[in-house]
């Protein structure tokens, strides 16, 4: 795949490293090993009042009240999963001399964003590989040891992270060789 060379961003003077972009496709993360059994679990008894109300002819009030658990149900069981492959699809990742930079495009209604995080302030990094040597690259620490690493809610805030990156090993080190070149 032809990665994007993110020049439109660079300031004078500001030299790339390195550019990638995320794996693409349907990702399992450590956080699945709970979320999943939570979202069959909610799905199933969020389906299961939806159709007893509808059935038993209960008030319209309850048949209503089922409708948005349904729909988190079906969020949490599939369509979460299509929702992070469409937004690292979506996204290029940079190293330069001077700062970190996380582009994402504009993905339907949604506005592209563009992110940038000094090297010279940079925090902790923490680099979680995969066997396949695929792994992701978070800037800032994260609660609960990371446990919910990767997990997307709606409206809750993520530390800046380069995702499921190929060869993370080695852009690990690219940004850790920056860091320690930075004046």
């Amino acid at each position: 795949m032809d990665v994007p060379i993110l020049r439109s961003v660079l300031d004078h003077g500001e030299r790339q490293l390195w550019v990638g972009t995320p794996r693409r496709g349907i990702v399992l993360r450590a956080s699945d090993a709970l979320l999943i059994p939570f979202s069959l679990m909610w799905g199933g008894f969020a389906v299961f009042w939806e159709t007893t109300a509808v059935r038993h002819g209960a008030p319209t009030i309850f048949v209503l009240w089922g409708i948005p658990f349904v729909l988190m149900g079906v969020y949490l069981v599939i369509g979460r999963f299509f929702i992070d492959a469409a937004r690292r699809a979506h996204t290029t990742y940079a190293v330069t001399n001077d700062r970190i930079i996380i582009e994402v495009d504009r993905i339907g209604p949604l506005p592209g964003s563009t992110r940038s995080l000094s090297l010279r302030t940079l925090g902790e990094l923490q680099l979680r590989e995969r066997g396949d040597g695929t792994g992701t690259i978070t800037f800032g620490s994260q609660p609960f040891g990371g446990l919910g690493a990767g997990a997307s809610w709606p409206g809750s805030p993520q530390l800046p992270a380069f995702d499921v990156v190929p060869d993370a090993r080695r852009v690990y080190d690219v940004i850790r060789e920056a860091q320690r070149t930075v004046t």
